[in-house]
């Protein structure tokens, strides 16, 4: 196990919950998307995935965005959902796990799917991911134990009820899974079928 509190002393529940995810995020998650080109983080896994595209070329009716670049998506969502682009899933964790979080929580800048300004490189979204992050993780951060233990309220509609501590569960679970799924598609880049003539 790895941490940076004193070996004999037990970790309090807002250490636990923040040194899970940066455990994975330092260790893990964001190694692996080092060296992200703009070609593997638009490539699309199998026709018709979903994905962040250049205004007017998206694949569904709904589309979400203000600037150059619109993400798909439809509500309800199709049965089997689509697969999903590194972009998309970038996407889903810059604007609905930390942008949307950082903003009814701790008075971050307002973010939705259909108002954000998608990025249109890999570098562009990997700034707006790190942003994202730093900016969640220092809220939990200034939580603490009593704040972890208040109910987490009306931004999280009917979850409210629950605490602080059961949303940040919710959004390292969100981080981690998300992570994997983005992890796995840079390993199908890595060994898809046209990687020569790429």
């Amino acid at each position: 196990m790895t941490t940076t509190t004193q070996p004999n002393r037990p970790l309090l529940l807002s250490e636990t919950l923040v040194e899970q995810l940066d455990w994975h995020w330092r260790g893990q998650l964001r190694p692996r998307l080092g060296g992200l080109t703009d070609l593997e983080y638009f490539w699309a896994p199998t026709p018709d995935a979903w994905s962040v595209h250049s205004r007017g070329q998206g694949l569904t009716e709904m589309q979400g965005g203000r600037g150059d670049f619109t993400v798909d998506f439809a509500h309800p969502a199709p049965n089997p959902t689509p697969m999903t682009t590194i972009a998309w899933r970038l996407s889903h964790l810059i604007v609905g796990v930390f942008g949307a979080r950082v903003h009814a929580h701790f008075d971050g800048p307002e973010v939705d799917y259909v108002g954000f300004d998608y990025a249109g490189t890999a570098d562009g979204a990997l700034a707006q991911l790190d942003a994202g992050y730093a900016a969640w993780v220092a809220g939990v951060k200034a939580w603490g134990e009593d704040g972890l233990a208040a109910e987490c309220g009306p931004a999280e509609g009917p979850w409210s009820a629950h605490s602080r501590a059961d949303l940040v569960a919710h959004i390292n679970r969100e981080v981690i899974h998300h992570g994997a799924e983005i992890a796995l598609l840079r390993d199908l880049w890595a060994h898809r079928d046209d990687r020569a003539g790429a």
